[in-house]
């Protein structure tokens, strides 16, 4: 059978079903796609076009993906997904905002595949979808086809249409915009620069200049639990704490707070003569953005500390939860605990 014929015998068969039968089917089928295996998200963002902020991802198989929502929203669709069903599409797949009929003289079966939604596992475990980013261009250039079609038959496009319309030529436009750039910056290895730059902007926003005024911004909870999960006898702050605390800060606090943001305290932290820093790295954030996520940072992590009995477990759960910025996350082959219990079954 030709995809054609597959395409019309979707079609004449929802048709002939009662609006619960479509609803099961539906929810049939998106459970299959669920339980089958799913390709994984190796990396996830958002990006700005056409004044919409769109979220992306990067999948194991190296398809570009932009999510559902990002998807509806960029084209003036501001809906949801139907329940039970997880995605907005027929029971051939395709998706609604082609399912108009005044645009099927537009729609190919080219359009039709790029457009199917693609189910996958998102960073953090749970289920996302999307649609291919190669189809937001198709399906825009699907919109603006029939807009050229309406103006050369009566003049106008009908009023239902003209939101979408607007969104897909502004669709159209930005790409445009974004390609070019795109390809100069390529073309002239800035590419590299600009990313450079990114990180550098960032880490502005957090650091500040010059040293402030030494205010106390590290709880004495903080080292109070390194005390408790390491099994040390805590005396008081006014105790000298091992050297390694100061390492457990930079690790727990620093590195996991910003990406770079570490390397850059250090270079510009003033130095004495003989090469002593002058004050303490937390002096050099700014008040509006470093000091707030700072406090931020602390209080989730002071947080897992106290739900942890053990080091082994709140390192488990630091990394799980607040990982370090730039680094990989180790894999998690079972909570602490048990591990901890095999090894002592193994002795």
């Amino acid at each position: 059978m030709s995809d054609s014929n597959k395409a019309k015998g979707g079609h004449a068969r929802a048709a002939s079903m009662t609006p619960g039968e479509r609803r099961a089917v539906a929810r049939r089928a998106a459970e299959a796609r669920w339980t089958a295996h799913l390709p994984e998200a190796y990396y996830e963002g958002d990006f700005d076009l056409a004044a919409a902020k769109l979220s992306c991802a990067v999948l194991e198989d190296e398809r570009r993906i932009i999510t559902q929502a990002g998807f509806l929203r960029s084209l003036g669709r501001a809906r949801s997904p139907k329940a039970g069903a997880g995605v907005l599409t027929t029971l051939d797949e395709m998706p609604f905002f082609l399912q108009a009929e005044v645009l099927q003289p537009f729609v190919d079966e080219e359009i039709i595949e790029i457009t199917r939604p693609v189910f996958y596992r998102t960073k953090s475990g749970g289920k996302g979808v999307g649609y291919n980013a190669l189809a937001l261009k198709r399906v825009a250039e699907i919109y603006l086809r029939y807009r050229d079609h309406c103006i050369e038959a009566s003049g106008s496009v009908p009023a239902r249409y003209a939101k979408m319309i607007k969104a897909a030529d502004l669709i159209i436009r930005g790409l445009a915009e974004v390609g070019i750039i795109a390809l100069v910056d390529e073309a002239t290895g800035y590419q590299d620069v600009r990313a450079r730059r990114a990180l550098q902007e960032l880490l502005d926003q957090f650091l500040r200049k010059e040293l402030a005024a030494w205010a106390k911004r590290f709880p004495d909870e903080f080292y109070r639990e390194i005390f408790r999960l390491r099994g040390w006898h805590w005396q008081g702050r006014h105790i000298n704490p091992p050297q390694v605390v100061a390492h457990y800060t930079t690790d727990f606090i620093y590195d996991r707070l910003a990406p770079g943001i570490t390397e850059e305290l250090q270079r510009r932290m003033p130095k004495t003569e003989s090469g002593a820093k002058k004050g303490r790295l937390h002096q050099l954030l700014s008040d509006d953005i470093g000091h707030p996520a700072l406090a931020q940072h602390l209080h989730a992590v002071m947080a897992l500390m106290r739900a942890s009995s053990d080091w082994d477990t709140f390192k488990l759960m630091l990394d799980r939860s607040l990982p370090r910025r730039g680094s990989t996350l180790e894999l998690p082959l079972g909570d602490a605990p048990s591990r901890k219990a095999a090894a002592g079954r193994a002795r």
